[in-house]
């Protein structure tokens, strides 16, 4: 009652009239942190724990207290969903002190954006695009927008630590402090993190204040899971509707409130399909939508509203579009198509749930292709599951987050960004302000010059008489366009269109007649308009499958290690396994028993056949993949397909497999020790910007980030 009495009187008045007993924990330590101190705050707790509340409750009250003359908080959210969502929370509780919540991003009329331009005063809710948009464009306006800005809110901080995107708010904060009087106190948001020292540490980059972190207890909140496993028919065996996996599916969503994870957008699409097709043939009602960044806002919005709608069935399939804090009201259950990649991303999973204080439950549901007795050697995904489950629930592991030393691609756009911003700057000057950004304080000035002279010999960058750089004319295409503000990669996609309704985008080029599914839905493609990347379409029976190309996300190397202790093990204390589930590990037991995988990782499949099964995360395997292919013709080796980060198999000269056993122990000690085998290596380009590095930064960069975490022991 103590710190509910400090509140601004608007703020009680709406609590009151919300019904709300109590404050929780959170909230209490962010009163006394925001209003006793100076220093910046990590608030780390469950999803639904009111945690933007904590924030915003005592920020709102000092504003009241002492109005500010700009902006006096902005906001940092991961996507546009979820400013959006946070924008209609904060306008009700805002609406009767008078002060102003705005939404700025692609999708805010530039009229709305004038508006606040012209007075600039309240809440600014924002991308980090977006505000990188704002550095370089509205250059002239940033001093009244943000000479008074107070308090700097990031929204799910786990998500941008260790990323390019990330790393690219730092440099925006480190920009933004010469419009403002004083330095702005950060507010981390983030339900979590398992490393709240490295957040910390994030947080506080480039600023002298300490970072509060207070601890909240547990909530106790009860859990329901249970995951099951299948064996599905081969593809073109069966029609989709009699499959099992997708039979069960249907079953534990019927009539309720459901969101169905996938790990790839395509994933989405072909569930929603088959679950409609059964709603179809039982005369149910289509309650089915697909959420994913590819299918139009429009649709997304409608399948949002649908979630929210009360006492309605609906079921969605989304990717991480709606992993984040987005209150989709009162969900019955999660399912989680597949084994999620990180324990990270199954606990923002799992936190969809379980909102209103009820249970969170969640189904997870793998599979295998093909019947039993011919599949892959082991149910990775099963596996998986289970290790990221047992990972948390047991020693409440987290995967940690190390930010790149050398982020090299963000450092040519940061470069451009400051010298768009600027017109013409000495190069002494840009150096100065480049470098003191926090993310680049392990890059030499020796290296920092190595890249503008780059940048001058293919015409990125321009040296004016008086000795100045500016941007050049080789350089225009990319940073005239609107796509240079994000620092991820971008496809060059195809919108498609059923008349004058847009569905969403695909990124190939299909061909006239082919069916492609999109939204949950199948369409046949009756145009392709290749000078506007249009795709025209129209509904048609069927059944399609549309992929996307995008990057595979890695796998710990803790991961891999708790897979390997549950397939040797003998325990069976895992009350969720479903009758599939646990038939499945007791025979893949049977097999790793019977091939010896406790003291060996080589396998023989036949005369000339081995399979490799190295137990290390994605950046571990593919060092002992390009070791082996180095290395391959002095041991036989003819033929090398990798499965990361599982397993490798390889085709070997006959009677190799013990010498195939001696030399994968050597080189997995060498990667233990840090050898990463890139001497010879083609380095690939992976970041946005690559392409415009010289070759010796665009191999310490990549060097840097493929460095594998040693064996946990």
């Amino acid at each position: 009652m103590n710190e509910f009495a400090r509140l601004a009187p608007f703020i009680k008045e709406y609590i009151f009239r919300h019904g709300w007993t109590e404050l929780r924990e959170i909230q209490t330590q962010a009163i006394q942190a925001i209003l006793d101190t100076d220093a910046h705050l990590l608030l780390s707790s469950g999803t639904a724990s009111g945690k933007t509340e904590a924030a915003f409750l005592p920020i709102l009250t000092l504003l009241t207290d002492n109005p500010a003359s700009s902006i006096g908080v902005l906001y940092i959210g991961p996507t546009k969903a979820l400013i959006n969502d946070q924008f209609y929370r904060l306008q009700g509780l805002l609406a009767e002190a008078h002060i102003p919540v705005w939404s700025w991003h692609g999708d805010v009329a530039t009229s709305y954006k004038k508006r606040l331009l012209r007075q600039p005063q309240g809440v600014l809710q924002i991308t980090p695009e977006s505000l990188e948009s704002l550095l370089i464009n509205q250059r002239q306006h940033l001093w009244a927008m943000f000479h008074d800005l107070r308090f700097i809110v990031i929204d799910e901080v786990h998500v941008f630590m260790g990323n390019d995107r990330g790393q690219q708010i730092l440099c925006q904060l480190g920009r933004l402090i010469g419009y403002t009087r004083v330095e702005p106190r950060r507010v981390g948001l983030s339900a979590t993190l398992g490393d709240v020292k490295g957040a910390c540490s994030w947080l506080a980059s480039g600023s002298q204040k300490e970072v509060l972190a207070p601890s909240v207890t547990a909530s106790g909140q009860k859990l329901r899971l249970s995951l099951e496993h299948f064996y599905r028919p081969m593809e073109g065996t069966e029609r989709v509707t009699d499959d099992p996996y997708y039979r069960y599916i249907f079953q534990q969503s019927l009539g309720r409130k459901c969101l169905i994870f996938a790990n790839r957008r395509s994933e989405t699409e072909t569930v929603i399909s088959a679950l409609r097709q059964m709603a179809a043939e039982q005369g149910l009602p289509d309650v089915y939508h697909v959420h994913h960044g590819s299918v139009a806002p429009a649709l997304r919005v409608a399948a949002e509203a649908a979630m929210r709608e009360p006492h309605q069935p609906a079921v969605t399939a989304a990717t991480v579009t709606l992993e984040l804090g987005i209150d989709l009201g009162q969900l019955e259950t999660i399912i989680q198509l597949e084994a999620p990649h990180s324990v990270m991303s199954w606990l923002q999973r799992l936190g969809r749930s379980g909102r209103r204080g009820g249970p969170q439950e969640m189904r997870l549901v793998t599979s295998e292709s093909g019947a039993e007795g011919i599949q892959a050697p082991l149910p990775w995904q099963l596996l998986q599951s289970m290790a990221i489950i047992e990972l948390y629930l047991r020693e409440r592991w987290i995967e940690p987050v190390e930010p790149p030393r050398y982020p090299y691609s963000l450092l040519y756009q940061q470069t451009m960004s400051i010298l768009l911003a600027a017109g013409e700057l000495q190069p002494t000057q840009l150096e100065q302000r480049v470098l003191t950004l926090p993310p680049f304080r392990h890059v030499s000035p020796q290296r920092y010059r190595r890249l503008l002279q780059h940048l001058l010999t293919i015409g990125h960058l321009e040296r004016l008489e008086t000795g100045a750089l500016i941007v050049g004319l080789a350089a225009e295409k990319v940073v005239g366009n609107w796509r240079f503000y994000a620092v991820f990669q971008d496809s060059n996609e195809y919108r498609v269109h059923d008349g004058t309704r847009e569905i969403g985008s695909i990124n190939y080029e299909p061909a006239v007649g082919d069916l492609i599914a999109l939204a949950g839905s199948t369409w046949k493609v009756r145009e392709v308009v290749v000078s506007r990347r249009q795709v025209l379409v129209q509904a048609a029976p069927g059944h399609a499958v549309t992929y996307w190309i995008g990057i595979s996300t890695p796998i710990h190397q803790r991961v891999l290690g708790k897979m390997r202790e549950l397939l040797l093990g003998d325990g069976d204390d895992y009350p969720y396994l479903r009758p599939g589930a646990r038939a499945r590990l007791e025979a893949a037991r049977r097999w790793a028993k019977a091939m010896g995988l406790a003291e060996r990782s080589v396998v023989a499949r036949g005369q000339n056949f081995f399979w490799i099964f190295p137990w290390r995360g994605s950046k571990g395997f593919s060092a002992l993949e390009r070791a082996l292919r180095q290395q391959g013709s002095n041991l036989g080796v003819r033929h090398i397909a990798a499965y990361c980060p599982y397993y490798l198999m390889v085709e070997a000269e006959h009677g190799r497999g013990d010498r195939l056993e001696v030399v994968i122990q050597q080189l997995q000690e060498e990667i233990n020790r840090g050898v990463t085998f890139l001497q010879g290596y083609r380095v690939p380009r992976l970041n946005k910007y690559d392409a415009f590095l010289p070759a010796e930064l665009l191999r310490q960069s990549y060097e840097d980030v493929q460095r594998p975490e040693p064996i946990h022991a």
